[in-house]
């Protein structure tokens, strides 16, 4: 479990559920992600949660506020994808709620994730990767002291052709003092 000063990234625990599925049924939230479009995608992505956990120590976290246990959202360290240009990496992601924009909760919860990440694995770098239009993220992964990787441009494997998701964009950022 990590905590800040108004969060609690915690693993996610059955309570989350319902929170989980309002995140992925709001248009707006997912409108730059991959759907979940049932319960039973649902259902395997928590399953693959909980498989981060055991293999790597670090999952999805669920995040919680802190003043008064409200899930809004989850913030998460994992594997890169296989085929991607960071498939031997960590990388970094977050989604909150639409209600939770724009108060710095995923700033928050990215940059504990972020401090978590140097202080309990060995990682050189992490990575964090979206789609060109979805500025707010890579606005984010900037304000975190990430950098754009000029030519780390890539298609996502695991989005559709023709998707307009398919087009991705890589940020890294290298371990604090790491020469």
């Amino acid at each position: 479990m990590i905590t800040t000063e108004r969060l609690i990234l915690r693993p996610y625990a059955a309570r989350d559920r319902a929170a989980l599925r309002e995140q992925c049924d709001d248009p707006e939230v997912m409108r730059f992600l991959l759907a979940v479009p049932d319960d039973d995608a649902l259902d395997t992505m928590i399953d693959r949660m909980a498989g981060y956990l055991l293999d790597y120590g670090f999952t999805f976290w669920t995040v919680e506020r802190r003043s008064d246990g409200a899930v809004i959202g989850v913030c998460r360290l994992k594997p890169g994808a296989p085929g991607t240009p960071i498939a031997d990496e960590v990388e970094i992601g977050w989604r909150l709620s639409r209600d939770y924009w724009g108060q710095g909760y995923a700033r928050e919860a990215a940059q504990a994730s972020l401090d978590w990440a140097w202080a309990n694995t060995d990682a050189r770098t992490v990575a964090a990767i979206t789609v060109p239009d979805n500025q707010a993220s890579w606005r984010l992964m900037e304000r975190l002291g990430m950098h754009r990787i000029a030519d780390g441009d890539f298609d996502h494997p695991l989005v559709e052709d023709g998707s307009p998701l398919k087009r991705h964009i890589l940020y890294r950022i290298e371990r604090p003092n790491h020469g």
